[in-house]
């Protein structure tokens, strides 16, 4: 379980620099402040476009099924995060 919740932090990670990459309409996005807007940039002329939209398909598509698993994971093993804050109650006994 403890490889599954670092798994889905990383493709959190990863999903989060993915989207913050890309060029918006006005053209640029977060990388070209760090001067990846030239023609010079290491993805070519064309720009890094092309590799980013498709890995945020494919870590999309990770964060969907790591989230869908660990649930199913936590549904399967009867746990709840309630289950942590309420305590037993004793049974009332009538005088």
């Amino acid at each position: 379980m403890t490889l599954l919740y670092t798994l889905f932090v990383i493709v959190s990670i990863l999903l989060i620099g993915a989207i913050l990459l890309q060029p918006g309409s006005k053209g640029g996005g977060l990388g070209a402040s760090f001067g990846g807007g030239g023609a010079n940039s290491a993805f070519g002329a064309q720009g890094a476009t092309p590799f980013l939209a498709k890995a945020t398909y494919w870590l999309a598509g990770l964060f969907l099924f790591a989230c869908i698993l660990i649930e199913v994971m936590i549904v399967r093993g009867d746990r709840s995060v309630v289950d942590k804050f309420i305590s037993p109650t004793a049974p009332v006994t009538q005088k």
